[in-house]
C-alpha cells in the first residue's frame, strides 16, 4: 500500500515539523511495517520551473519529428529548448528543467548543441521526473494553474511529496485504504482523526433504483447501486486525482474508472462502473452455471466454475464478482449513462475465485481481507458526487440497496486479560478507552467487558484479538522482555536423535537433503502406477489447496522428491542423489465433526482427545532417489552408473543406523520394477522398499531410465535399547572365506542369518563379497561368497576352533536353505 503523506493530512492533524524518521516510527508503533520511504523532494535537484511555450519551430530533415521551442521561464529572454514531444502547443504551461538540474537516475541537465540548435534545458515528461510511467508526451499543466513563470514546479507535479510504502498483513485489510491508515496514524501520534466516510452526504432515495436480485446472500450480503445519466463521456479526470492515483501506484484510465479506483484507495471500498446502455434486464448476483464463460476486462476468455460468484443480466454473465468486470459492459469514451455498483462479498469465495482464475486484483485483495459492509452507500454517494462535479449529468433519485448483513456479535472478555497476556498492568479504564478508540462499543459487566467490534474490523472475533489490540495501541515497547528459563535436563528425544543420525549417514554417503512441499495430486500417483485400491490412494484432501492440481497431502515421500529430481535434471544436473526425511499423512477414521476449540481457556483433556481422533496419522519416512553416475569416470578408469543395488544399500544404511539389522528380499510393489524391487524387513515386518523405478513411471515423470529410489518408514522401526559397548579383544582375528551354492531365489540376507546363527559367539563379522552365476554352479543356482571373521576375547583362536565354527555355520545354512560348499 503506497500512502502519500499529503493525502493523509486531509484526515489526520500531522505535526508540521514531522520528519520522515518520526513518521516511520509512528507507523511501526501500531504494528504497520514500513517497506520503503520515498521522499520525492530529493528526486530532482536544481532548477525545475514553470514555463510557457512562446513559439514552436518544426525542424525537418531528421528521422523523427523535432521541435525547437522558445519557452518563457520568467527570465529576461525566453530559453531555446529542443523537444521531440507533440502533445503541446504554443501558449501551454510546461515543466522545464534548466541547466544545473539533476533528474532521477543522475541525469544532469546542461546546455547542449543538438539538431543544429542549442538546447538550454529540457521540457519534462512524467517518467523523466519519476512521478509516473507516461513517456508518450511531456507534462502540460492546466491552463488555470495559479503559478508564476519561473516559479518552482515541484508542488505542481507532486515532487514535494513523501510516499510511505506499507506492508499490510492479511488480518488488517482495513489498512489497505487511506481511511484505515489515517486512523492508525492518529492512534499512534495521539492527534485528531477525521473519518472521510463521515463527511459524505448520503444520496436521496425516493424509491427503488435499478432492479437487482441477489440469489446467494451468503456470498453477497449487501449490493448497492445507483445510476448517473447524461455525463460527458470524454471529461478528463482532475489533475489532483490523477496525481494521487499515480503516487499510489495506479494508472489513470478514464474519469469513471479513476473515481472507482480513487474511492477504493480513500475508503477501502472497491467499486465497479457499468455502461448502463449495455445492460439488459435486471442484474442477478448468483453462482456461475456449468459451461458459462466470460471475457474479462483484460481480454481473457475464462471458463467459469460453479463456485464463482458472478453478476449477470438477461444476456448472461457480465462480471466476475469482486475480481474483475466483463468486457461487454465496459465503460468507454461513448458512455453517457453509468451504473455504479458497490457491494460486500464473502472473503473466502473471493479468495478462491481469484486464485482459481489466477487473477489477483486490487479489488479482490481487499475483499478477501474483509471490507466494511456499511461503506457501500457511502462510496456510491461519493462516486456520484465526483462524477457529476467533473462530467456533469444527473443522479437517479432511486437507490437500490439489497441488505442481508449480519451485525458483529459482542465478544465477552475478562477485563484483566490484556494484563495477564502481556505482563503489564492495564487499568480497566485504560482497557475501555483503547477498545473504544478503535471504534468498538464497550459495556462493563462486573469483571468482564462486552465488546462489539466496529464493522470495519472483521478480524476481531475472539477475546485474544481484543487483548492484542489493547497491547498494540498502548505500545509494544511497554511490554517487558523476559526470556524464559530453559528447564534443565532436556535434549533431543530418542526419535529426534534417530532422525538426525539417519540424515547424517545419508549425507555422508553422498546424498543431498531436500525439503519439499507435502502436496500431491492423483495425476502423479497415476504416473507412478499406484493401483486404485492401494492404501496410499486414500489421502487427506485440503479444503483450500494452494494448487488445484495438488489438493492432497502425501502418503509417500516419492512424488515431491521425484519432482525435485526432475527439476534439477531440467537445470542441467545429471548425477543426482537426493533424500528427504519428512512426515506422510494418512486420514483418520473418526466419525462426526471435531469440536471447535476456543482460545479463552485451555481445552479439557476430553476435548483434546476428541480433536486428536480427527488428526491424520503422521509417521516419519525417509526416502532417497538417485540417477546418473555414482562413481564418475576419469583417468583412473570407467565410472559406474547408479542402479537398484545403490537404492537397496541406502535402505540398508538407514535401517542399520537406526539400530537394526535389515532383511532384504525380492518383492513387487509400485512404483518399482517388479524384477528389481526389494522389500526391507525388520523382525519380520516390512518397513520399506527399494530398487529401480518401473520404466513406465520413469517415462510418465520424464525421468531417466533406471532411476532408483528407496523409502523406509522410520516410525515402524522399534527404538533400540541402550547399546552396550562390546569388549575389545587384543587377540588376532581368524579370517575364513566360505562360498555357498544355493537356489537363485534364495536371498543373501537369509544365508547371512543362517551363518550368524550357526557360528556362535566367536563370530565377529560376516560380509558378502562375491556373487557368481554360471555353468560351474548349475542352472537356477548361484554362489555366495562370504568373509567370516572369528575372534575370542581371551585367547588366540586355534585353526581347529575357527574351522569348527565355520563348519557349524555351514551346517545351519545347509539344513535350513539346502546350501552346499562350492567345490565340495
Amino acid at each position: 500500500m503506497r500512502v502519500p503523506v499529503s493525502w493523509l493530512r486531509e484526515y489526520v492533524d500531522l505535526p508540521a515539523d514531522l520528519d520522515v524518521d518520526e513518521l516511520e516510527k509512528a507507523f511501526v508503533r501500531v504494528g504497520l511495517e514500513v517497506e520503503a520511504l520515498h521522499d520525492l523532494r530529493r528526486n530532482v535537484t536544481g532548477p525545475l520551473v514553470v514555463g510557457r511555450v512562446r513559439s514552436i519551430e518544426e525542424l525537418t530533415g531528421f528521422k523523427k519529428p523535432i521541435r525547437y521551442c522558445l519557452v518563457d521561464v520568467g527570465n529576461a529572454e525566453p530559453q531555446g529548448i529542443v523537444c521531440g514531444a507533440r502533445n503541446f502547443a504554443e501558449g501551454d504551461l510546461v515543466v522545464v528543467s534548466l541547466p544545473g538540474a539533476v533528474l532521477p537516475g543522475g541525469f544532469e541537465i546542461a546546455a547542449r548543441t543538438t539538431y543544429g540548435h542549442v538546447s538550454n534545458g529540457m521540457i519534462c515528461s512524467a517518467r523523466e521526473l519519476g512521478v509516473g510511467e507516461d513517456h508518450s508526451g511531456i507534462i502540460v499543466l492546466p491552463a488555470d494553474t495559479q503559478a508564476a513563470l519561473g516559479e518552482d514546479a515541484r508542488p505542481l507535479v507532486g515532487l514535494d511529496e513523501v510516499v510511505v510504502e506499507l506492508n499490510v498483513t492479511p488480518d488488517r485489510g482495513y489498512c489497505l485504504s487511506m481511511r484505515g491508515v489515517a486512523r492508525e496514524l492518529a492512534h499512534s501520534l495521539g492527534v485528531a482523526y477525521r473519518d472521510p466516510a463521515a463527511a459524505v452526504l448520503p444520496l436521496e432515495n425516493d424509491g427503488p433504483g435499478y432492479p437487482i436480485r441477489v440469489e446467494d446472500p451468503a456470498g453477497c450480503d449487501r449490493f448497492t447501486a445507483v445510476a448517473v445519466r447524461g455525463v460527458n463521456p470524454v471529461a478528463p479526470s482532475p489533475e489532483w486525482m490523477k496525481r494521487r492515483l499515480t503516487l499510489a501506484g495506479i494508472r489513470s484510465i478514464s474519469l469513471p474508472v479513476d473515481i472507482t479506483n480513487y474511492l477504493m484507495l480513500e475508503l477501502g471500498q472497491p467499486m465497479h462502473a457499468f455502461d448502463l446502455g449495455r445492460l439488459s434486464g435486471e442484474l442477478v448476483v448468483r453462482r456461475a452455471r456449468p459451461g458459462e464463460r466470460l471475457t474479462t476486462l483484460d481480454g481473457a476468455d475464462r471458463a467459469l466454475d460453479p463456485e464463482d460468484l458472478v453478476i449477470a443480466d438477461s444476456t448472461g454473465v457480465i462480471s466476475l464478482a469482486a475480481v474483475m468486470g466483463g468486457a461487454t459492459t465496459e465503460v468507454s469514451v461513448e458512455t453517457t449513462d453509468l451504473l455504479f455498483e458497490s457491494a460486500h462479498w464473502d472473503p473466502v469465495t473471493v479468495a478462491r475465485t481469484a486464485r482459481r482464475h489466477k487473477l489477483p486484483s486490487e479489488a479482490s485483495k481487499r475483499f478477501e481481507r474483509g471490507v466494511d459492509p456499511q461503506l457501500t452507500p457511502v462510496a456510491l454517494a461519493r462516486a456520484a458526487a465526483l462524477l457529476t462535479e467533473y462530467a456533469g449529468g444527473t443522479v437517479d433519485s432511486g437507490l437500490t440497496d439489497v441488505y442481508a448483513v449480519t451485525p458483529p456479535a459482542p465478544i465477552a472478555i475478562p477485563a484483566d486479560l490484556p494484563a495477564r497476556t502481556a505482563g503489564v498492568d492495564y487499568p480497566g479504564e485504560r482497557v475501555v478507552e483503547l477498545l473504544t478508540e478503535i471504534g468498538a462499543s464497550v459495556e462493563s459487566d462486573g469483571d468482564r467487558l462486552l465488546v462489539t467490534p466496529p464493522t470495519w474490523r472483521p478480524d476481531l472475533t475472539d477475546p485474544a484479538d481484543l487483548a492484542e489490540e489493547v497491547i498494540r495501541l498502548d505500545g509494544y515497547d511497554k511490554v517487558p522482555v523476559k526470556l524464559p528459563v530453559a528447564p534443565p535436563g532436556r535434549g533431543l528425544t530418542a526419535t529426534q536423535r534417530r532422525r538426525r543420525t539417519v540424515g547424517r549417514a545419508l549425507a555422508e554417503a553422498g546424498y543431498v537433503e531436500t525439503i519439499n512441499y507435502p502436496f500431491v495430486g492423483s495425476a502423479t500417483l497415476d504416473a507412478l502406477g499406484i493401483p486404485a485400491d492401494d492404501p496410499r490412494r486414500r489421502a487427506v484432501r485440503l479444503r483450500n489447496p494452494i494448487s488445484e492440481q495438488e489438493p492432497e497431502l502425501r502418503t509417500t515421500l516419492l512424488p515431491p522428491l521425484l519432482a525435485t529430481l526432475r527439476r534439477n535434471l531440467g537445470r542441467g544436473h545429471r548425477d543426482l542423489a537426493l533424500y528427504e526425511i519428512g512426515m506422510v499423512f494418512h486420514p483418520a477414521d473418526a466419525q462426526g465433526t471435531p469440536p471447535r476449540l476456543g482460545v479463552d481457556r485451555r481445552p479439557s483433556d476430553a476435548e483434546l482427545a476428541r480433536v486428536n481422533e480427527f488428526l491424520p496419522e503422521q509417521p516419519w519416512h525417509v526416502a532417497a532417489v538417485l540417477t546418473g553416475e555414482v562413481e564418475p569416470a576419469g583417468w583412473w578408469g570407467a565410472g559406474r552408473a547408479a542402479d537398484w543395488s545403490d537404492a537397496v544399500e541406502a535402505a540398508r544404511l538407514v535401517v542399520a543406523r537406526a539400530g537394526h539389522t535389515p532383511e532384504i528380499r525380492a518383492a513387487a510393489y509400485a512404483p518399482w520394477h517388479p524384477g528389481r524391487c526389494a522389500e526391507i524387513l525388520v523382525d519380520g515386518t516390512v518397513v520399506g522398499h527399494a530398487g529401480e523405478l518401473h520404466p513406465q513411471a520413469c517415462a510418465a515423470l520424464e525421468l531417466p531410465r533406471r532411476t532408483a529410489a528407496m523409502e523406509v518408514n522410520l516410525d515402524a522401526l522399534p527404538l533400540p535399547d541402550v547399546t552396550v559397548a562390546p569388549p575389545i579383544s587384543g587377540f588376532p582375528p581368524a579370517l575364513i572365506d566360505v562360498a555357498l551354492v544355493v537356489d537363485r531365489a534364495t536371498s543373501a540376507a537369509s544365508v547371512e542369518a543362517a551363518l550368524v546363527e550357526g557360528s556362535g559367539e566367536l563370530l565377529e563379522g560376516v560380509r558378502l563379497f562375491d556373487v557368481y552365476t554360471g555353468e560351474q554352479v548349475g542352472a537356477e543356482r548361484k554362489s555366495l561368497a562370504y568373509k567370516l571373521t572369528f575372534r575370542a576375547p581371551d585367547r588366540t583362536l586355534t585353526v581347529e576352533e575357527a574351522v569348527a565354527a565355520r563348519d557349524a555355520a555351514v551346517a545351519v545354512a545347509a539344513e535350513r536353505l539346502g546350501a552346499t560348499l562350492r567345490g565340495a
